[in-house]
């Protein structure tokens, strides 16, 4: 069993920083696949960042240059680094570990909201 905790997010002005982080049970980075997801308010939810077990980063384009994801291994952390805040980042982020060997072994986060507004 695979747990997440994330902390961060907030409310920040257009044009502002934030930085999410996703906390692992373990140091599970070998193995499972981690995701940022995001969903606004009437929408379904994205994916917006993501790095596979062998490194491989990539991410939405509509947050490229802006956002940049990163794992801490000593931490059993994954970070999400958010600047140049829109107010169309305004969402609910969630971080996801997904095995890419065992189908429908995912887990999530428990979601951090993210207001950008002046």
């Amino acid at each position: 069993q695979v747990r997440l905790v994330q902390s961060g997010g907030g409310l920040v002005q257009p044009g502002g920083s934030l930085r999410l982080s996703c906390k692992a049970s373990g140091n599970i980075f070998a193995f499972y696949n981690m995701q940022w997801y995001r969903q606004a308010p009437g929408k379904r939810r994205e994916l917006v960042a993501s790095i596979s077990k062998s490194g491989d980063l990539n991410y939405q384009h509509s947050i490229e240059g802006r956002f940049t994801m990163s794992i801490d291994v000593a931490q059993n952390t994954v970070w999400l680094q958010m600047d140049s805040l829109k107010p169309e980042d305004t969402a609910t982020y969630f971080c996801k570990a997904e095995s890419p060997v065992v189908s429908g072994a995912s887990y999530w986060g428990q979601g951090t909201q993210v207001t950008v507004s002046s």
